[in-house]
């Protein structure tokens, strides 16, 4: 079965010094899939390579098809990324943040309407300034404006990162509902409960390279945890 998306040997730098070694996996139609490991493992460079922001070397395929050059080919071809630090434009409206998600031109279910749907604090704050929010709203905030480019492959890079249990809960809540509408989600998260939570299988990176990967109650196991220090 081809994947949503693939990594094939892939190799990633920055100015020469390498982040990523030979690194292959492949993230199903549907599928959830944490990738874990310490601070420094290499995981937001894993997703940045879907955009060609480090030097990557390898294949990295979207439905069994190279990605391009281009920087926008992901987005165009259904890869959507909330990255760390939600990235919220303080000049614009919760509105006009949500409608940037449209740029790719994709068309489908999420709609300005839907996305208020799944997050109703948006809607009665569509026209306060995005950085008004709470972290936590921001957050729901990145996820709906990545929402707008109809993705097949939802990445999200540390979605819980300054956020309090009760937000968490929230946010799981809504990562499962996405997913039930068919999107695939890659998830970066230090916070490894959620991953187990919420994922189907997982992914190790120690040092830039994978060094597991399995369903993911195998995160149980001491083996597994001592393997990438979790």
């Amino acid at each position: 079965m081809t994947g949503v998306l693939e990594f094939k040997g892939v190799h990633a730098s920055y100015g020469g010094a390498v982040v990523l070694q030979d690194v292959s996996f492949t993230v199903e139609e549907g599928q959830t899939v944490g990738l874990v490991g310490r601070n420094g493992a290499g995981k937001t460079t894993a997703l940045m390579s879907v955009y060609g922001v480090p030097t990557v070397t390898g294949e990295i395929l979207v439905d069994g098809v190279a990605l391009g050059r281009k920087r926008y080919d992901p987005a165009s071809r259904g890869i959507s990324l909330v990255p760390q630090g939600k990235r919220i434009f303080g000049n614009l409206t919760v509105q006009e943040n949500i409608l940037l998600g449209a740029a790719s031109g994709r068309k489908g279910q999420w709609t300005v309407d839907a996305v208020y749907e799944l997050f109703p604090n948006l809607a009665r704050g569509a026209k306060r300034p995005g950085t008004a929010l709470s972290g936590g709203e921001q957050q729901m905030l990145a996820i709906a404006r990545a929402l707008m480019a109809e993705p097949k492959l939802l990445m999200l890079d540390e979605p819980t990162e300054g956020l309090a249990p009760v937000v968490i809960d929230e946010l799981i809540e809504v990562l499962r509902k996405i997913r039930e509408q068919g999107t695939a989600l890659l998830l970066v998260e230090q916070h490894v409960g959620m991953v187990r939570r919420l994922a189907d299988s997982f992914l190790a990176l120690r040092k830039g390279e994978l060094v597991g990967s399995g369903p993911v109650a195998e995160l149980e196991l001491r083996a597994v945890q001592e393997l990438i220090a979790l």
